[in-house]
């Protein structure tokens, strides 16, 4: 007897060293000194005082900000809703635990492309409830209508749309591929003749094939893609009710005789997730753990492990998540299994496995996530 009862209090020693992370509950995040982890507060500070000093230097008027920041595209427009954004914030999380946040991180903004992110979710819950048997599918064989008729189009898998090496061809909500952030090179002529590559062997950041996978995905799934997105994820991790996803004005589909809105996976024409950066944070402890939330499995490791690899067109790039390796390493980040989501006008999650933390950052200066994240990981030491 006393042997059992040793062991069963071994066990619960052990069940206590392995329960790394604090998984908060809704309305309430508890905060920790960064200190209680081994983590040096001044130099965490320093970190929090370099965002803090290099917001974005776009106006905060996002509607002109896109507008600007995508001049170049023939044709552009705002379809979607857009909003004016806040100064910076952010969070850092350890072991489940803020260990420092700064701005108002409860203030709801646009996100941009970190929805890519979070569509890649749904794709993910897709193949874990078997609507998609693999990836690797021709996405013909779920989507019958002409979206991907054609010698060309009818070659693009799930993979291809997930990792954007698709080359999807083809107009859709009245934009045409060619014309979203065309080459530097060129004109119109030059950009609507030109051949399509073969899918899979070239990457292109491209939100008219990024909303054909949230069309796609529609078709898959049947109801909205923020309703599948609440009751799997944001709803079972405590998420607050603030967050929304849009899509353009004229992105509505009929689908079991019911008119549906196909969302975007971007926000440059406006659209996408606006959300909080501590609802961020909770989506990026989420994949920190796995896929696990306090004991749950929301979305199956294997598609976390899935999200992580690169592409074979780009090294730098997974399902819809960027990886800090191959051309977009971040230079005195040494660590290659950080991976993270990124938005125009400096929006970031990060996930930092080896330190088991998670880091968000809104309204940073772009090119500025580098060292800003060198100098977190000097707290780390």
């Amino acid at each position: 007897m006393r042997r059992l009862i040793i062991l069963i209090s071994f066990l619960g020693v052990a069940a206590l060293l392995t329960a790394q992370n604090y998984f908060p509950p809704r309305h309430a995040w508890e905060s920790k000194n960064p200190t209680e982890f081994g983590l040096n507060a001044e130099a965490l500070a320093q970190a929090v005082q370099y965002a803090e000093e290099n917001e974005y230097s776009g106006s905060r008027d996002l509607r002109v900000a896109i507008l600007e920041g995508f001049r170049r595209e023939p044709y552009h427009q705002i379809l979607g809703p857009t909003k004016k954004r806040g100064g910076p914030a952010g969070m850092i999380i350890k072991d489940g635990y803020i260990v420092a946040e700064w701005g108002d991180v409860n203030r709801v903004d646009m996100t941009f492309s970190v929805t890519k992110s979070y569509l890649s979710t749904m794709a993910g819950l897709a193949v874990d409830k078997g609507l998609i048997r693999s990836t690797q599918d021709k996405v013909n064989e779920y989507v019958w209508d002409q979206t991907f008729w054609g010698e060309h189009n009818s070659k693009i898998s799930w993979h291809h749309l997930l990792n954007q090496s698709s080359a999807w061809t083809g107009e859709l909500f009245g934009i045409k591929d060619w014309a979203d952030r065309p080459p530097r090179n060129g004109g119109i002529d030059d950009w609507r003749l030109a051949a399509p590559r073969e899918p899979g062997t070239f990457m292109e950041y491209n939100d008219v094939r990024v909303n054909v996978l949230a069309y796609s995905l529609l078709q898959v799934w049947r109801k909205p893609l923020p309703q599948v997105l609440k009751e799997y994820i944001m709803d079972p991790i405590g998420a607050s009710t603030t967050w929304r996803w849009f899509g353009y004005e004229n992105a509505w589909v009929t689908v079991d005789g019911m008119k549906m809105k196909s969302v975007t996976g971007g926000g440059h024409s406006g659209g996408g997730v606006f959300i909080s950066a501590a609802d961020h944070a909770r989506f990026g402890l989420l994949f920190l753990n796995d896929g696990k939330w306090n004991g749950n499995q929301l979305v199956s490791k294997e598609w976390v492990d899935a999200v992580q690899v690169s592409s074979e067109a780009n090294a730098s790039y997974g399902y819809m998540w960027w990886l800090n390796k191959g051309g977009r390493k971040w230079k005195g980040v040494e660590d290659e299994s950080i991976y993270y989501a990124a938005g125009f006008g400096g929006n970031f999650i990060v996930v930092d496995k080896t330190n088991n933390m998670v880091v968000v950052t809104r309204w940073l200066e772009p090119n500025k996530i580098g060292p800003f994240m060198e100098k977190v990981l000097a707290a780390t030491k």
